[in-house]
Parts: structure tokens; sequence; C-alpha cells
């Protein structure tokens, strides 16, 4: 459900073409591309470990694409212009689920998280903003993805972080529920991409079944090829993930993940990962349809409310799924830009500017909603939006060092230019 509106490149957010991403590992969701044709799949620090390196947190950013609109999932309910100045979807506040702050409320639909709120396992960082003014769909998710403005940098903010870190398993980026790594990861750093991991496979290979992977292996093995090192840890990743696949069928805990829902599709597999104990260290996962020019829901029902319940369901399923090994991952929502303040005639919000992010799983300062609230008075906004008073590299960059462990000294590799104010969401 999309209403174009002039200049408005909503188009853009749903299946436009990516900027040129690490053929390593190039999986789409069905195989392996150039496998034993001299593509390079891995970088060329290819000298990955195929054993886990990593059992320490797990940083999963959740991508909410098209524009997501923090005003109605973290309603400010206590600022008196919220509802003047959106009549008909503001959500009320006799209807929101309380924070322990009388200025925001839970969207109603996020009731399925509100356990994990109540628990400290869930917070928030309000009025995030980016340095970009773009309300391009395309350039504002290049540049969120980039996180590197006015400097010459082509490569993923994820990426960078990988690469400061050192290297890992094979599996120590994954994107899943896409056949290519998003933004964050393009550069020089091994990432693995797939749908779903049981269509993890060689494409092509249905019809001679093991034969062509054992093929592979030994025209690889004991070889000189440029390629034979990458090609080997493809097959070993390869033959991981059907383990994976094969062993754990069920969700733990008796969780029942949501039918005809995308995010809980990912997440399942995502669970089923960090179970695993492949040496993951970064997940990537996307949802869409979040750009609501019309027909947004009034009073806490509709599309917004539909969309945030698929949110809140497939996240807390997640989270019943893995137990206790939730306090092992930290989800961080981010999105391209927000809404603007004021409704439009069509009973949705147009693209804004500042935003909030959700933050989930452990090491938070949970229960709070954390950065400067600016207030919706009209000298406050930033050209009818909610202004951006925290920069939303700081919301990854404390994540980085206080939950990660990456060295502070490293955030201007990661994030040049970067004033380091750090909102206080991590313990």
């Amino acid at each position: 459900m999309t209403t174009e509106v002039p200049g408005c490149d909503c188009g853009e957010n749903r299946g436009f073409s990516r900027r040129r991403f690490l053929q390593g590992l190039g999986l789409t969701s069905l195989g392996v591309a150039g496998l034993g044709l001299g593509v390079p799949m891995l970088s060329a620090r290819a000298a990955y470990a195929s054993t886990p390196t990593w059992d320490g947190p797990i940083l999963l950013i959740l991508s909410l694409r098209g524009g997501f609109d923090g005003l109605s999932a973290i309603a400010p309910i206590g600022d008196p212009d919220y509802a003047i100045k959106r009549p008909s979807i503001a959500v009320p506040a006799l209807t929101a689920l309380a924070t322990g702050d009388r200025m925001f409320g839970l969207h109603p639909a996020l009731a399925p998280l509100k356990p994990l709120w109540d628990s400290g396992l869930m917070a928030a960082v309000h009025a995030v903003g980016t340095p970009d003014g773009s309300r391009s769909h395309f350039t504002a998710t290049a540049e969120l993805e980039r996180a590197a403005p006015g400097s010459s940098l082509r490569t993923g903010w994820l990426d960078r972080v990988l690469g400061a870190a050192g290297t890992g398993s094979v599996f120590q980026a994954v994107q899943l529920g896409s056949g290519t790594p998003g933004g964050s990861l393009s550069g020089p750093e091994p990432a693995l991409a797939a749908e779903r991991l049981k269509d993890f496979t060689l494409a092509g290979a249905d019809w001679v079944g093991s034969r062509m992977a054992t093929t592979l292996k030994a025209v690889h093995t004991g070889t000189s090829l440029t390629a034979a090192t990458p090609a080997l840890l493809t097959l070993a990743a390869l033959d991981t993930t059907a383990s994976i696949v094969a062993q754990d069928v069920t969700p733990a805990n008796g969780t029942v993940y949501p039918a005809n829902n995308g995010l809980a599709s990912a997440l399942a597999d995502a669970a089923r990962l960090i179970r695993a104990n492949v040496g993951l260290q970064a997940l990537t996962l996307d949802m869409g349809d979040w750009d609501m020019h019309s027909g947004l829901g009034a009073a806490g029902t509709g599309w917004m409310a539909d969309n945030l319940g698929d949110l809140a369901t497939a996240l807390a399923a997640f989270a019943k799924d893995l137990g206790p090994l939730m306090s092992r991952v930290t989800v961080v929502t981010i999105s391209e830009f927000g809404r603007r303040v004021a409704e439009n005639g069509s009973g949705g919000v147009d693209h804004g500017h500042g935003n909030v992010a959700m933050l989930l799983g452990g090491g938070l300062n949970g229960s709070q909603v954390h950065g400067v609230w600016p207030t919706l008075a009209d000298a406050a906004l930033d050209q009818g939006d909610l202004a951006g008073t925290t920069d939303y590299r700081n919301v990854l960059a404390e994540c980085l060092v206080k939950r990660l462990g990456l060295s502070p000294t490293l955030l201007p590799t990661v994030f040049p230019g970067l004033s380091v104010a750090y909102p206080g969401a991590f313990a």
C-alpha cells in the first residue's frame, strides 16, 4: 500500500539497485556465485578460521525500510503538540502502554514486547537523526549505511567495524532474509547472505546432489589455485549450514513464530545460527513497508498497527526462542529517516527527519527512553520535522564500545568525523 506524492522517490525503497557489494561468499538465496571459476568469494584476507572464534555479544541491526514513524511507535503522549498536530492518527494517551516516563508511551500494537520493556531488555533512544538531510529513500539509505558524511569512504560502517575487529569465522557477518548483503556490509570484509538457511545451497546442485560439492572439494584441495581457500571455506560454510538446518528443526522453549511473517522467518534462522555458535558477530535483517503517506491508521489501528504487530510478535518470538541466550544479543533498529510531525490530508505522514531507535537484548540501561527530547513545538521543529538531537551513529558507537568491546580509539575509523556523545542507553 503506497501513495506516491510529487517529488517522492517512494518506489526506491522497494527493491532498488544496491551499490556494488563484495561477491565474497557471493551468495544468492539459492547459490554461490563463481565457485571454482576463479571469482574470489572472500577478500584477500581470507585465511578465516572455519571454527568459531567469537562467543561474545552479537549485534543485530534491523533496518526498518521506507521511513519508520517513530512518533507512532514510541509516542510522545506527554507532549501537548503531539495530539494537536496529529488529530486523527496520534496514539491516544489512554491506550498507549506505560513506559515509566510520562512523556512517552508504547504503541498498543507493541504489547508483545512490553514484558521485555518491563524486565529491562528493551529501551529506546528518541529524536535520533542523521547528518544527511535528504528525504530521498535511496540517498538517505545509502548515507545511513555508509555512515561517513563528508568523507570519501565508500565502504559500509559495519564492514569497517569488522575490519577493525580483525578476522573471525566465515559466519562473522550474516544478512538473513535477502540474497545480498546490505550496504552497511559493503566492502572488503567477507559477509554471507541468504534468504533462508534451508535454501543456502549450491546453485544448480539439485540434479547432481552431493556429487557437485564432492567434485569441487577434490578440485580445490591441495592446489595453489587462488580460489582454493575461498572455495573450500565456502563449501565448509554450506556443510555447516546444512547441518544446522538438519539438527535445529524446532524452535526452543515452545516458541511458535507467527506465520506469513518474513521477519519472523528470518529471526527463526537467526536463532538457529546463534545457538549453533559458529562465530557469529553481526546480523543484519530488513523489514519494509513503512512508507505510510496515507492511511496510517486512526487511534492505534490500521496499517501502522498491523506492521508494528508483525514486528513485535516476531521479536517477542525470537526472544522466547533464545531464552537466556537473548542476553548475548543486542538488537538496534535503524531507518533512513523519520516522518513529519503533522499528519497530511490523506491520514498519513510524509518524509521527515528525527526518529526513534529501539533497542532489545542484553547490556541495556533498559525500560527507559533515552535522548534529549526537543519537543514538538513549532519553534523546535526542523523544517516541520522532529529535530534529531542524537546522531544515530552515537547510538551505534556506544553499543560498539560498551557492548561489543570496540576500542574507542577505533571510532574515528568506523565513524569518521563523529563528535562522540553517548546517549547513555548501554550499561
